[in-house]
């Protein structure tokens, strides 16, 4: 018989050794990659600020070597990591008042490459005018270090969110979590939103020795259960330069469907509305979780971003300050890879799923079904922007001066909706959705200061007058 692979054959694995290639279009990131290329030219963050101490950080960011440092100056530098004289690391350089000195023969290098000294040549040697050291714009804000590793010539402005601002008193921790696989299957995992119901399910939970309710309480299982089918859609926004999914549920009163929207924008960029159970109770669009993908490499990758904390994300308190960190969070567990091999057989969470997919998944090995939509339409977005073929969007901007920030359509809604007997009720929670999704839309032509007004008065409206609204 031949090895060409059968449609179907019981005990078959014979004629499926032959692994097929992954995707290097999405998967590779290293210099000169397209997906690289795109990433590059967006501010990433690469560390956590208490990561920079009184000795450099051997840092590695789309499978580039590099060394972040804090010069006792208080300026903050990303430098190529090997010195531009003799190849030595500069994670064992010697921090500066002013840049970072290689520990071989002190070549001292400041914070934009520039060489301030070289102890051993002399003071008119033209390698001061001939050699600069590869180096990187970088900041900091909140607790994270960005860089910009793209042309120098086309750095943009850092984006700033209204909801790094909103509410009043919004607190950002900074969080970073390491993950030994590709950055698109962490990435994919937020638009495969229907993985909840099983992997966040304890009731999917049989493991002998360990029952439903143990799990429940352990602090890798989902803080407010996601057990209920949702009806569910996927849109693009910003002219294909992001997409959300939109996903509405029933409450138990079966007068109310909740609606929750999660978008993600390009390349690797996403905000996550409330995890807590308030967020079945009332309205609010905010966010409790940034974060950006980061490859380290092409099998490894970061999540770093910022946990917000305020009392409109989170009413009743649940959050806790002490445990979001660096490879601590302090919600959905299963995320961060702190268990036993044994405790992640037994109750899996995102961490287990996503690094099962292989270290770079194999997309042409998968039989996707219907609820992978998401999925595919977030791949195909994607290639579209690798490829130059999504023009820029054209989106609100801040200054100084206090003009509109940018937004996002993340949000948490709870409509009055009730269940009409007889009727296909996920319809109905379908078109529910996009009308929610069709009012955030609105909200783009609205001045940020009166969006969040604007939208709450619009789903005001909606409420008693929907099924009007929505034929």
């Amino acid at each position: 018989m031949s090895k060409d692979r059968p449609v179907h054959i019981p005990y078959g694995a014979y004629y499926k050794t032959e692994i097929p290639a992954h995707d290097p279009e999405l998967t590779h990131t290293g210099p000169g990659t397209p997906m690289g290329e795109l990433m590059r030219k967006h501010w990433q963050p690469v560390c956590m600020s208490e990561q920079l101490t009184d000795v450099p950080l051997a840092i590695r960011i789309m499978s580039e070597d590099l060394v972040a440092f804090r010069d006792r100056s208080g300026r903050v530098g990303v430098l190529q990591r090997h010195c531009s004289h003799r190849g030595t690391s500069l994670e064992y350089g010697i921090i500066q008042p002013k840049g970072i000195r290689c520990c071989y023969h002190g070549w001292v290098y400041d914070i934009d490459g520039t060489i301030l000294e070289m102890p051993a040549e002399p003071e008119d040697s033209r390698i001061y005018e001939t050699v600069y050291h590869g180096a990187y714009p970088a900041f900091e804000r909140d607790g994270l270090v960005f860089a910009y590793m793209g042309p120098p010539e086309e750095k943009p402005e850092f984006p700033d969110y209204d909801t790094y601002h909103r509410p009043d008193g919004n607190k950002l921790l900074p969080m970073s979590i390491f993950s030994p696989c590709n950055w698109l299957q962490v990435c994919e995992n937020i638009m495969d939103h229907l993985h909840v119901g099983t992997l966040h399910n304890p009731q999917m939970m049989t493991v002998e020795g360990v029952n439903a309710s143990e799990i429940e309480g352990m602090d890798y299982a989902a803080p407010m259960g996601f057990t209920e089918r949702p009806a569910l859609d996927w849109e693009p926004t910003r002219g294909g330069n992001g997409m959300c999914f939109i996903a509405s549920r029933r409450n138990p009163d079966q007068r109310t469907v909740w609606v929750r929207i999660v978008e993600t924008i390009f390349p690797n960029y996403l905000q996550i509305g409330c995890t807590f159970p308030s967020a079945r109770t009332s309205r609010r669009s905010q966010t409790v979780w940034t974060r950006w993908h980061v490859p380290v490499d092409d099998e490894n990758m970061l999540v770093l971003g910022w946990r917000h904390f305020n009392d409109e994300v989170d009413p009743l308190r649940l959050g806790k300050e002490e445990e979001v960190g660096y490879e601590k969070l302090d919600f959905l567990g299963g995320v961060v890879g702190n268990r036993t091999y044994e405790e992640g057989q037994r109750a899996p969470g995102d961490y287990e799923a996503l690094i099962g997919q292989r270290a770079i998944a194999i997309h042409d090995y998968e039989n996707p079904g219907s609820a992978d939509a998401g999925v595919y339409m977030c791949r195909k977005l994607l290639r579209e922007c690798v490829r130059g073929n999504t023009p820029p969007h054209e989106s609100l901007e801040i200054n100084g001066s206090g003009r509109n920030r940018l937004h996002t359509y993340t949000q948490d809604s709870v409509m009055n909706v009730p269940s009409e007997p007889g009727k296909d009720d996920l319809e109905l929670m379908r078109r529910v959705g996009q009308q929610v999704f069709v009012i955030m839309q609105e909200g783009d032509d609205v001045p940020s200061a009166n969006r969040e007004e604007h939208i709450r008065a619009r789903f005001d409206d909606l409420d008693g007058g929907y099924l009007e609204a929505a034929e």
